[in-house]
């Protein structure tokens, strides 16, 4: 069975997760609280060089006692992998020594759009979507994953 038949598998069954959006330019971030009923975003992390993003994630994963980490993988709409999956594997390779924390990866397909249309619908201006995207697509990717998870 490959982890994406069971992404969730390896996550424990209490404590705060945090949800990454990787995208090439930032990192939308957003935690579940204790109970994992809900998401919230938290921040977007301006990419730069690996080690300094890895570093900004220790810190929120020990500020907020985190427990595992859900990223979102960015597949083609026919569900195959592409090189932004590839480099979105290779980020959590690259993280899991670092972390030592599970890592589990939850489809992500279209959430930026999704969340984009929200934003449209509750007239929210382009400059102001352009701060948030991130991180709230960080937050639907992990409530999804919470939702699957109860």
């Amino acid at each position: 069975m490959s982890e994406f038949e069971n992404p969730l598998a390896a996550i424990p069954p209490t404590g705060k997760i945090l949800g990454l959006d990787l995208g090439t330019k930032t990192i939308g971030v957003a935690i579940s609280d204790g109970m994992r009923y809900s998401a919230t975003p938290l921040e977007t992390i301006k990419r730069t060089k690996f080690t300094q993003d890895a570093e900004r994630l220790i810190e929120l994963i020990n500020q907020n006692q985190v427990v595992a980490l859900i990223l979102g993988l960015p597949l083609n709409m026919d569900g195959t992998e592409g090189p932004r999956a590839q480099s979105t594997r290779a980020f959590a390779r690259n993280l899991i020594p670092k972390v030592n924390l599970p890592i589990a990866f939850w489809d992500e397909r279209l959430s930026t759009s999704a969340v984009t249309r929200m934003m449209i619908d509750a007239d929210l201006r382009r400059d102001r979507r352009a701060e948030v995207v991130d991180k709230l697509a960080a937050s639907y990717i992990l409530q999804g994953a919470l939702d699957r998870m109860r």
